[in-house]
């Protein structure tokens, strides 16, 4: 199937991709599937976006819409897709399930993607996975049991936590930090009466006292190959990664090889197939660095951008590898070189010496 690295070539029929959402993500999965001869078919949002600048099967549609989702999949007027795959985690599991029943390969599947969908969800299986992970507790619905939990867990942890909702939160948003002395559980009354009124359920995790945020970029195949890059520091503002650099300066191999075993763990304990990011914060201790898992996210990611021009081969390369069930090609690093802006943002003028960490900065989301 594969003639020269090359998908399609000579008679075979180029694989088709089908994506779920036309952000930046999409967009910048198009030069990888151009080299590998894959097509690509992206489920934009609307017309002028990101993906629909560049790609050209472009139907519009929302994750959310059942029929633009199948028809995604299965045209009227085209291939069917050889997979179905994604640049956000916001689409129906239901759905997911029953494209699947009906024969389409779906990569992450819902039973992974779930992980990345429901905060709540993630901190239990990783926890059952024996992942290292923030102190946290699921908080009760009703609002009086939950600003009782919450103030409980406040006295255990030394009074400063962060509470967070379940689902839907991302770049900082459906995160706030509380603590006791400023009013505890009243910091999220609002927040409690949304969960009353059927919103997502709140959990909170002890305040972190990280040294740096860390993260891995691992990618699955669905037989079962995992390949790692190198472990990335992200620095982030207001939220959000503005920063990232590669690979994380001062690591010491230990930590490094911990880090990748933990993501490594997480991707075949959760079923990941394609790419996924672990997000970790490092934590000083008398026993050397210590990391717990912050965030998950199933697909490339800012922290991942890098790769581009700094790996032999991209996290956008990878991802489609790995859906496909294709061979993966090696992530290492290139030899460092100036640094390279992934969309906006400023950057030093200085290019590194030739042992220095590539550094990129972004301010496009997660």
């Amino acid at each position: 199937m594969v003639v020269g690295d090359r998908i399609g070539c000579g008679p075979v029929a180029e694989p088709v991709i089908a994506v779920v959402g036309g952000g930046q993500l999409a967009r910048m999965m198009a030069p990888a599937a151009g080299e590998l001869g894959v097509h690509l078919r992206v489920l934009v949002e609307a017309r002028g976006g990101s993906a629909d600048q560049v790609v050209v099967d472009t139907p519009v549609g929302a994750a959310s819409d059942e029929a633009a989702v199948r028809a995604l999949v299965r045209p009227a007027d085209g291939p069917a897709a050889d997979v179905l795959t994604f640049e956000h985690e916001h689409v129906p599991n239901d759905l997911l399930a029953d494209l699947i029943d009906s024969g389409v390969p779906v990569h992450p599947g819902p039973d992974a993607l779930r992980h990345a969908q429901d905060k709540i969800v993630m901190r239990e299986r990783l926890t059952a996975l024996g992942v290292p992970c923030p102190r946290w507790a699921p908080l009760p619905r009703d609002p009086a049991e939950g600003a009782e939990a919450l103030g409980t867990f406040l006295a255990a942890v030394g009074g400063s936590a962060v509470v967070k909702t379940s689902r839907g939160g991302y770049d900082g948003k459906g995160v706030r930090v509380v603590t006791a002395p400023d009013g505890g559980p009243d910091l999220v009354e609002d927040w409690f009466a949304g969960v009353a009124a059927g919103g997502p359920q709140l959990l909170v995790e002890e305040k972190v006292p990280f040294v740096r945020e860390l993260a891995v970029l691992v990618a699955r195949r669905a037989s079962g190959e995992v390949r790692t890059w190198p472990v990335v520091e992200s620095v982030q503002r207001d939220g959000v990664c503005s920063e990232v650099v590669a690979p994380a300066p001062g690591l010491d191999d230990a930590t490094a090889h911990r880090a990748r075993e933990i993501a490594v763990t997480i991707a075949e304990g959760l079923g990941v197939t394609g790419v996924l990011a672990v997000e970790l914060f490092e934590v000083a201790s008398d026993d050397g660095p210590r990391l717990l898992v912050n965030e998950l996210a199933m697909r490339p990611h800012n922290s991942g951008h890098w790769t581009i021009d700094g790996s032999v081969t991209s996290q956008f390369e990878q991802h489609l590898r790995a859906v496909l069930d294709l061979l993966s090609a090696t992530p290492a690093r290139r030899r460092a070189g100036p640094s390279w802006p992934m969309c906006s943002g400023p950057l030093s003028t200085t290019p590194p010496t030739p042992s220095a960490p590539s550094s990129v900065s972004s301010r496009t989301p997660a």
